[in-house]
């Protein structure tokens, strides 16, 4: 959130639209996503005529305010300090205050109430706790005029930019200063920085303590210590500047370390000189080291985190939070103050395993520039000086190891042209990096140009100085133009075009896409662990039902299942094509079917019910449409989660690529079928697709049916049926599987449909009964089988 009002003080705006000013810096490539007021319909200032006791009621009020017209307002008020006399915030009916509250008319407890007395906290412009909320409705002073805005009476009347900044941008735009020189390349117009100046002491800072960096994380540290402190309220235009940065004003000098922190970009830390000791050192906290924050919680650390000390323990995680023990308090007199920059990447593993993503640790977290981490602790003495009535010791504690080397990037401007597939003058790429205020020279036609310490986002090349020109010099200004690059095909290629080709097929077959996370609950990751891999659990889950990664997709699509049941969904006809992981971080892409109820519906009688078979036939129809056919088989096996006795595993080339089959009942009670299959064993080679020409002669299609051993399967008679048949078998197919009492208990039987052809004769039926015969001679002796005659 960025005030103009706090703006105005680094550069000229007075002459600006602040509305129009936003679109420019949005064209420019900042975004403003919304432009706020604290203005308020309706919203006055009032006084209470008369205030008297709410009949039915042991705390509320029934007052007559005077709002600037002829006639009082009967408004009801519950707050303990409302009385006769006091002059108040009056939000009339029709205003609406945050949160999109609107006041309209009411009665409260049966009298009616034409309007709200408000405290500051119901206008947003300041933070709702136990102390602004018992302090009760807001009083003005007796120099509020009657009728007229309490917001501009507050001197709150600023205009803030709620800015939505691209996670690539750094700091700049985090601070005021820095925004005042984005604004400043838009309008282009200097930036006037702060004042810095203060008067030091004889004394010097280095005769009261010592300082020590025993950490790489740390590559610079100053410190100045101030004495005589007098701690109480804030000024005006700081106090007023917080609220409307959202920060609670609290005293002087809590209040001047976090003004800084949002001119400045960098946050300061405050220590009581006299609790902290003669010795400050920087180092990595030891592991499980523990230290009582400001907020009362004792932390537990992690050898990467980095911690200051008093020498013997912790009394700061740096760039988090400070310690109980150094707390500044209304007491304190002597202050050393801390201005430093610490390992960005640290700080953000800090915030985010403390669970304290702080203001001062978001800016801590995108990196700081050097140059401005002295301008801050200059001008935290100024103001502590100004305001405190500090006296500062003279000299500062300083340790660095910062590379302080200038960023310079050479490039000619046909390179930016080239970029930007525009063209723009040698003149105007002067004007727009004079804008940007990016010191350059120009020598024989080339550009060497040095970007200042604050963009930490650039870096020295010429990809992100053409980016800075393009922007400032307009991107509605970029001319369409046609690429000029040679094109070849477009096509998928590895596992994505392998799950294109699959998703496109099961669609057909009328199943639905799902989508479900990677991550699953533990006890839904050990269901269908066929493949036995060890499972990865995250350290840190964002919830128990999502801390472990996932090795099969089908208790996921089961969850699914679940979801649609209590909906009243009864078909079920789903899949998802998802990567799955290991304990190792392997990845194993996989296909995932989950089948139950009426495949086929039909209003009136047909309807055709999902069953093993039906899904069998789904994963036949797609390896075969895969190239596949006559490669892959069933075979019986025992699979965790699965009905044993309607399940089985799938086989490529001999080798299992998944499972399929009914989910067991007592994994869940309803009818549910599934199906698994690896999607990398299925990218291998397949043999081009070949087409033969429809035959002209007739076919001979003959049925019979065996009755057989009840564990003898289809597949070993369909075996012995193709090797009798010969080449002039074409098609083999079970049609009916029957077991009841026409047959004995422990058999069954098993009816198949034979279909003969030749492709160049008609054939005769002495031939194809002579091959008939020996077929059924041939399972007959192997199998025991005999030949179901009725």
């Amino acid at each position: 959130m960025i005030s103009l009002e706090w703006v105005k003080d680094y550069i000229d705006i007075s002459d600006q639209d602040l509305e129009q000013l936003a679109v420019k810096i949005t064209q420019a490539g900042i975004n403003v996503e919304k432009v706020i007021t604290n203005h308020i319909d309706h919203l006055v200032i009032g006084q209470i005529a008369e205030c008297d006791p709410h009949p039915d009621s042991d705390h509320m009020h029934i007052c007559r305010v005077n709002v600037g017209k002829e006639e009082l307002e009967q408004i009801v008020c519950g707050a303990p300090n409302v009385r006769k006399g006091l002059k108040v915030i009056v939000a009339l009916p029709g205003a609406v205050l945050p949160g999109d509250f609107e006041i309209k008319k009411s009665k409260l407890r049966g009298v009616e109430s034409n309007g709200m007395i408000c405290a500051l906290y119901e206008l947003g412009l300041e933070e709702k706790t136990e102390e602004t909320y018992a302090k009760g409705i807001e009083e003005l002073g007796d120099d509020a005029i009657v009728g007229s805005d309490p917001i501009v009476y507050l001197g709150l009347a600023d205009t803030l930019y709620e800015l939505d900044i691209h996670k690539h941008r750094n700091n700049d735009c985090y601070y005021h200063i820095g925004f005042a020189y984005e604004i400043g390349a838009i309008l282009n117009r200097r930036v006037h920085l702060p004042e810095l100046s203060f008067e030091e002491e004889k004394e010097k800072v280095e005769n009261h303590f010592r300082l020590k960096v025993e950490t790489e994380k740390c590559p610079y540290y100053l410190a100045k210590m101030v004495t005589d402190v007098v701690i109480g309220e804030s000024p005006e235009f700081i106090k007023k500047r917080l609220m409307a940065a959202g920060m609670r004003p609290i005293n002087n000098v809590v209040d001047i370390s976090n003004y800084v922190m949002l001119e400045f970009g960098q946050p300061l830390h405050f220590f009581d000189k006299e609790k902290l000791g003669d010795e400050v050192i920087v180092r990595d906290a030891i592991e499980k080291e523990q230290m009582v924050t400001l907020d009362g919680k004792n932390r537990t650390l992690k050898n990467s985190d980095i911690v200051i000390t008093n020498g013997k323990s912790p009394v700061c995680i740096a760039g988090v939070m400070g310690g109980e023990d150094t707390e500044v308090t209304e007491k304190t007199k002597t202050i050393l103050i801390e201005s430093a920059i610490f390992d960005p990447v640290s700080i953000r593993y800090t915030a985010s395993h403390l669970d304290l993503r702080s203001e001062a640790s978001i800016r801590y977290g995108k990196g700081l520039s050097y140059e401005y981490t002295e301008m801050a602790i200059n001008r935290a003495c100024h103001l502590l000086q100004k305001y405190a009535k500090a006296k500062i010791l003279a000299g500062t504690v300083k340790y660095e190891k910062i590379d302080k080397t200038p960023k310079k990037v050479e490039f000619a401007p046909a390179d930016v042209n080239k970029m930007l597939g525009i063209t723009i003058s040698e003149e105007d790429m002067k004007v727009e990096l004079e804008r940007l205020e990016f010191a350059y020279e120009l020598k024989e036609g080339q550009f060497i140009v040095t970007i200042p310490p604050r963009r930490l986002d650039i870096d020295p090349n010429v990809n992100d100085i053409a980016e800075e020109i393009g922007r400032l010099y307009g991107y509605h200004n970029l001319v369409s133009t046609l690429p000029k690059v040679p094109i070849r095909r477009g096509k998928y290629i590895g596992d994505v075009k392998y799950r294109k080709i699959i998703s496109k097929r099961l669609r057909s077959l009328g199943l639905n896409e799902a989508k479900t996370y990677t991550l699953t609950s533990k006890a839904m990751a050990e269901l269908f662990d066929y493949e036995q891999k060890e499972k990865a659990v995250l350290p840190n889950p964002m919830s128990l039902d999502k801390s472990v990664v996932r090795t099969s997709l089908l208790p996921s699509l089961l969850n699914v299942y679940y979801y649609n049941k209590t909906r009243k969904v009864n078909d079920i006809m789903i899949y998802e094509i998802a990567k799955t992981y290991d304990k190792s971080y392997q990845e194993e892409s996989k296909i995932a079917i989950l089948m139950k109820g009426n495949y086929l519906n039909n209003n009136w009688q047909f309807s055709a019910k999902v069953d093993f078979y039906l899904l069998k036939g789904i994963v036949e129809n797609l390896l075969t449409y895969l190239g596949f056919q006559n490669r892959y088989h069933f075979e019986m096996g025992q699979i965790p989660n699965m009905h044993p006795g309607m399940s089985c595993n799938i086989t490529l080339d001999r080798e299992i690529i998944g499972m399929m089959g009914r989910i067991h009942p007592k994994t869940c009670k309803d009818e549910v079928y599934g199906c698994e299959i690896s999607l990398n064993a299925l990218m291998r080679k397949v043999k081009p697709l070949k087409y033969k020409e429809a035959s002209k002669y007739p076919e001979i299609s003959k049925d019979l049916a065996f009755v057989v051993d009840k564990d003898i399967s289809s597949g070993e008679i369909e075996k012995l049926i193709k090797k009798a048949g010969g080449r002039l078998l074409q098609k083999i197919e079970v049609f009916d599987v029957y077991i009841g009492d026409k047959v004995a208990s422990d058999k069954k039987s098993i009816a198949f449909n034979l279909t003969f052809m030749d492709a160049n004769r008609t054939l005769t039926d002495e031939e194809v009964m002579e091959i008939f015969n020996r077929i059924i001679e041939q399972v007959e002796q192997s199998l025991n089988a005999k030949l179901r005659d009725e």
